[in-house]
């Protein structure tokens, strides 16, 4: 019997971590139906020959929330190799939610996410209150790629406690009650899992503490009890442990993280894991803590990143080093074109040069106040500040830094940093790892990657629009830290596939995917493995209202299928829109 698709010699990785084999793959109404060497013809046929076949990777960590109700391409995920999408992370998200919270909630992503708010409010249709009217509405649109998606806390206690959700006020019993009945319903209906956030560099459009922020324990434990009895669903936290607060209350933050993993049902839970710059050691900490859990029978997870987590920083992106300098503060509304031709000119260089910069975090500020402290301490910033040129390198040494380059030219820092912005007409990216990069090497993100309770995560697809683009990681995981890593050890490529492929579908309890085995949904990635590379991030203005994001695109994906079809052939999407909502326990 003819196949739809044969996808003919190709080095097979399976995403269980064994040995790849040569194998031929066939395809009939979206499903793989046989691997291995057999002649039967097929109506189309890839020729793989040369190139690495991988299951679809599983993005376990994006926030396309509003994007994918507008969107239906998904980028940058869909042009690194992903075929599914978990969204819904950090405890944003756009649902449930009542008509009047409608900005509320807009201006909660705006800040948290750096999504522009007026991009969400022409691009939401706002056709849906509770959360399975939201999962409707996802299912409703076609796209390249499949979504998956968390039911976040903000929402949550927003659509229960109204303005008390944001006056830092406790939950009582009824409304504890109530969250937990309508988290119920979410994973009844099929969503992935419940998330929140607790970070303090998260904050809305206003300057204000995120609602989840301040909840107990009591209130996270009472609402992870949905799950009881459940055989599907993960839980998921962003905690940077108060560091933006007086004292060291790393131990009270984890028994607040505690007591909501401990009373998910026994369902797994995950929280991010990076090292911070101020907080060497906190991931360490982290660590050791996950380990005891998991030695008391609690399934504990922490998600990792195969980089720096790294912003961008230029006159295009949402921070730059002279925002807050007062003449830069006088031009900052005028087209791009025109500041930039201002801050060619010597006078104003000179000027500028020699102010030096306000406050930027603050009352009716989004900005955190980590940026506020970042420009104190400069001098130490500069020497993890890189151009990253194309290819992009992300994993340079002390010396390539702008700090380093700066005094070997003899020019003080600020001048070369304005320098820099100004290159390429002012649109140049700098790069920062502002996490995972302290010793200036990937020394400790090896640790936190290969760590037996590490997933691959953090790319926060869809979100930072202005300043970050890690979606790309997909590709950076296989490209770099199989092949062209020189500064350290490397994975071994069927590890790497199992880590954005196998691991990842297990964790999630998705057992129609992540592995390339007969029965299962045929989600699969042709590689051209030797061919494979980053392409530098660049900025578009292609969201809604005229909102720019940042894009990173790549070369060597022969192919990307979603259950079955071809969505992107030779880095080109096809215009094919097979990706639906995934619902899980389904």
């Amino acid at each position: 019997m003819a196949y739809d698709i044969k996808i003919k010699g190709g080095l097979v990785h399976d995403g269980s971590g064994h040995e790849p084999r040569r194998a031929d793959i066939g395809i009939r109404n979206g499903v793989i139906v046989a691997i291995g060497a057999f002649p039967e013809a097929a109506d189309r046929e890839i020729d793989a020959t040369d190139c690495l076949v991988t299951p679809g990777f599983i993005d376990l960590h994006s926030h396309y929330d509003g994007q994918a109700t507008w969107d239906d391409q998904l980028e940058p995920s869909s042009r690194h190799g992903v075929t599914t999408t978990v969204m819904g992370n950090c405890g944003v998200g756009f649902a449930p939610v009542k008509a009047s919270d409608h900005e509320r909630l807009i201006k909660l992503m705006e800040g948290v996410e750096d999504i522009p708010g007026t991009a969400l409010a022409e691009g939401l249709k706002w056709n849906w209150e509770s959360f399975p009217d939201y999962m409707n509405a996802l299912d409703a649109q076609n796209r390249t790629i499949d979504v998956a998606v968390h039911i976040g806390h903000d929402p949550l206690r927003v659509y229960v406690m109204g303005d008390r959700a944001i006056a830092d006020e406790q939950a009582s019993a009824d409304d504890i009650a109530s969250m937990r009945r309508i988290v119920r319903e979410a994973m009844e209906a099929g969503a992935i899992g419940f998330s929140t956030g607790r970070s303090d560099v998260h904050k809305t459009a206003d300057g204000d503490w995120t609602p989840s922020s301040e909840a107990t324990a009591k209130e996270l434990a009472g609402i992870a009890q949905a799950f009881d009895g459940l055989d599907h669903g993960v839980v998921q936290a962003v905690s940077d442990f108060d560091l933006e607060r007086e004292g060291d209350r790393f131990e009270a933050e984890w028994k607040v993280l505690e007591a909501y993993a401990r009373a998910a049902g026994g369902r797994p839970f995950s929280m991010s894991l990076m090292q911070r710059d101020f907080a060497p050691d906190q991931w360490v900490r982290i660590l050791e803590k996950a380990e005891q859990m998991k030695a008391e029978g609690v399934d504990m997870r922490v998600q990792t990143a195969p980089r720096g987590i790294g912003v961008f920083l230029g006159l295009q992106c949402t921070f730059h080093f002279f925002m807050g300098y007062p003449s830069y503060k006088k031009i900052a509304d005028k087209p791009f074109e025109e500041r930039v031709a201002i801050m060619k000119t010597p006078d104003f260089k000179a000027q500028i040069l020699s102010e030096k910069t306000d406050k930027l975090s603050g009352p009716g500020s989004s900005i955190p106040p980590l940026a506020d402290l970042l420009m104190e301490h400069i001098d130490f910033v500069a020497t993890k500040l890189f151009q990253l040129g194309d290819p992009p390198d992300y994993e340079q040494p002390p010396e390539n830094a702008l700090a380093a380059k700066a005094e070997a030219e003899g020019v003080p820092l600020m001048e070369k940093l304005y320098d820099t912005l100004l290159e390429r007409d002012g649109k140049e990216l700098i790069y920062f790892p502002i996490y995972n990069y302290t010793e200036g090497d990937y020394a400790n993100v090896m640790k936190m990657m290969t760590h037996p309770q590490a997933l691959q995560g953090l790319g926060d697809g869809g979100a930072h629009v202005g300043t970050i683009c890690d979606a790309s990681m997909p590709t950076y995981l296989l490209s770099h830290w199989t092949r062209d890593r020189t500064r350290g050890p490397r994975i071994p490529v069927e590890r790497a596939v199992q880590m954005m492929t196998g691991d990842i579908a297990d964790f999630l309890s998705l057992t129609d995917r992540g592995y390339l085995r007969e029965g299962l949904k045929a989600d699969i990635n042709i590689i051209d493995y030797g061919g494979l590379q980053l392409e530098p991030p660049h900025m578009v203005k292609d969201l809604p209202a005229g909102g720019q994001r940042l894009l990173q695109g790549a070369r060597g994906y022969k192919a990307t299928l979603v259950s079955g079809v071809p969505v992107v052939m030779d880095d080109a999407f096809t215009g094919e829109k097979p990706g639906r909502l995934v619902r899980a326990g389904r």
